[in-house]
């Protein structure tokens, strides 16, 4: 029984030393590098295709030429936090370890697109910071 006891608790200490972190992020945007290249095509995708993809722009805008252009801006705070801790045991003698961290990174991504007169994007950029 005792063997079975000393098994069983090593076996839990193992695998809480092994507990993987992940990051605590909530669901922010759909405004990301990969969906922007997958939904914004030059001379194809219209307003209201983009409208339907990324929500309403920031800023709304007419550049130099008379065309409209449109910003979008957002910014995330990532969380990550981590934590371990171990036990072992030598015969009538113990000992314990454990760890903890926190980290926060702020993420920034505008994206810039312009529209010719007929409401087609006719442009885009997009960027991203992070800090």
């Amino acid at each position: 029984m005792l063997k079975h006891s000393l098994v069983l608790a090593v076996l839990a200490a193992v695998l809480a030393a092994c507990a993987q972190t992940a990051p605590v992020t909530p669901r922010n945007s759909e405004l990301t590098h990969g969906n922007v290249q997958m939904k914004l095509q030059v001379g194809v995708t219209s307003q209201t295709d983009v409208l339907e993809a990324f929500g309403a722009p920031n800023i709304t805008s007419i550049d130099g030429s008379g065309r409209e252009v449109w910003t979008y801006q957002r910014h995330a705070t990532v969380s990550q936090s981590s934590s371990s801790s171990g036990y072992w045991t030598i015969i009538l003698a113990g000992g314990g370890s454990q760890a903890s961290g926190f980290e926060q990174t702020q993420r920034t991504m505008t994206l810039i697109i312009k529209f010719d007169d007929a409401g087609i994007v006719s442009d885009f950029r997009s960027r991203s910071s992070n800090f």
